[in-house]
């Protein structure tokens, strides 16, 4: 028994980590006992293989089995919570790591600082950093990136500054996150100082997500030939997030000529990825080219590339509800489209101007308007204001990012309702409150 416990642990173990999950599952199904070991093995085997909520439900699982977690288990599951944003099953687990003295647990806390992170509550993360009685260098990158996530460049650069005099060395992660800060900060210099000294300083070997961060830098700052230039010197191309991040500062400043130059070589890289017809298209239609649209539009279809559709989505008694463009599939339709009509009449009165060139399509006014209305982060917003009582935080989670219409739309919904106004995009936070956002319109 003992030695089958011992056996089918490693084997989940092993399979995990060699991307075959699924035999990992048959292992464990097929054990007579199972300990503490052995549940870890497989959660942690579900949180590595990206697979967070059946992380979740095997940890709730292994609850009414009445098998003890360690810490190694609770750090997993928390994990497996920060990457899904759930921030109702996270708090649980904190709370039940107060009671068997997990919490003293490096990992844990680690753990915890990550999902208060992503979870918007910045504040959460700093009390659980300083209530550690040991930090290492992932509970400072944990906290750098929570921080830098919400452009709060001087807080992230303060906090690198002060891991360095502690005498911890920062690692590839660690740079993400001061890199991020300074291009969403718009920081250009700085951001590139740092780069250098990751580089020549730390011994640091650039990845592509700091190669990515860079481009991010200067197109987010409108510098796009240095961009290029960057681009130009790489020991490597750029990734499909490397492409997509200049592409769409060249829509955000017009730049066509280096536009079209980013989508033939991410064409050529990635011939099924949605994301340059789209960045492309809306270039050309912010110029009024809709035959060069059109064009793009046949391509597609042509290839079979199929843009992905943008989703929102908001927790609510314990149940998620998710929002499409348009949506048809609310049970609270009706209700939800005579609020949005009622706040939209509010919102024009405060001085709201719908930014039309967001809609992709050679239609009315009217119609671009109506389209606007009915994007889906607006639809989970308006859900959020129906039925989640005020007093407490709207958070609302998107998988793509957010457009320059909702964007506005929201500072004037957050200053209209007096509601705080959480959005999690595929980019970064943006925390809406009395008619501001906290990155400061740039992102």
């Amino acid at each position: 028994s003992d030695l089958n416990l011992f056996a089918g642990s490693a084997l989940i173990d092993m399979y995990s980590k060699c991307d075959s999950i699924k035999y990992g599952e048959k292992v464990f199904k097929h054990m007579t006992h199972r300990n503490t070991v052995s549940w870890t093995a497989m959660l942690v085997g579900y949180s590595q293989n990206g697979l967070s909520e059946d992380a979740i439900k095997l940890f709730c699982r292994m609850q009414k089995n009445s098998i003890e977690p360690d810490d190694v288990t609770l750090g997993s599951a928390v994990s497996s919570c920060a990457d899904l944003a759930s921030l109702e099953e996270g708090a649980q687990f904190h709370s039940q790591a107060l009671v068997p003295g997990l919490i003293s647990s490096t990992s844990v806390s680690n753990s915890l600082i990550t999902l208060y992170g992503r979870c918007g509550l910045i504040e959460d993360s700093l009390k659980m950093f300083k209530e550690m009685k040991v930090r290492d260098e992932i509970s400072w990158t944990a906290l750098i990136s929570g921080y830098a996530q919400f452009g709060k460049a001087k807080e992230t650069i303060h906090l690198f500054k002060e891991m360095l005099s502690h005498g911890l060395k920062p690692d590839e992660a660690t740079f993400v996150g001061v890199l991020s800060a300074c291009s969403r900060a718009g920081l250009v210099e700085k951001g590139q100082l740092y780069f250098d000294s990751m580089v020549n300083e730390h011994g640091i070997t650039p990845t592509p997500d700091h190669y990515t961060c860079m481009i991010d830098l200067f197109s987010r700052a409108g510098r796009l030939e240095e961009a290029k230039g960057f681009i130009s010197k790489m020991p490597f191309v750029p990734d499909e997030i490397g492409w997509g991040t200049l592409l769409s500062s060249c829509r955000n400043y017009g730049n066509m000529e280096i536009g079209k130059w980013a989508a033939d070589s991410f064409f050529e890289l990635y011939p099924q990825h949605p994301a340059a017809y789209i960045l492309l298209s809306s270039i050309y239609a912010a110029k009024g080219e809709w035959d060069r649209v059109a064009q793009l539009r046949k391509g597609m279809r042509d290839k079979g590339v199929k843009k992905e559709t943008g989703y929102s989505w908001i927790k609510f008694k314990n149940e998620v509800h998710i929002f499409s463009a348009d949506d048809q599939s609310s049970p609270y339709l009706d209700q939800l489209y005579a609020y949005s009509e009622q706040l939209n009449l509010k919102m024009i009165k405060e001085g709201y101007k719908p930014d039309l060139s967001s809609v992709l399509h050679d239609v009315e006014d009217s119609e671009k308007m109506r389209v606007l209305k009915h994007h889906s982060e607006r639809l989970a917003i308006v859900f959020g204001l129906m039925f989640i009582p005020p007093g407490l935080p709207i958070r609302v989670v998107k998988n793509l990012r957010v457009c320059a219409d909702c964007h506005t739309a929201t500072k004037i919904i957050s200053r209209i309702t007096r509601r705080e106004i959480l959005v999690r995009d595929s980019v970064r936070f943006h925390l809406f409150k009395d008619g501001t956002c906290s990155c400061g319109d740039f992102w």
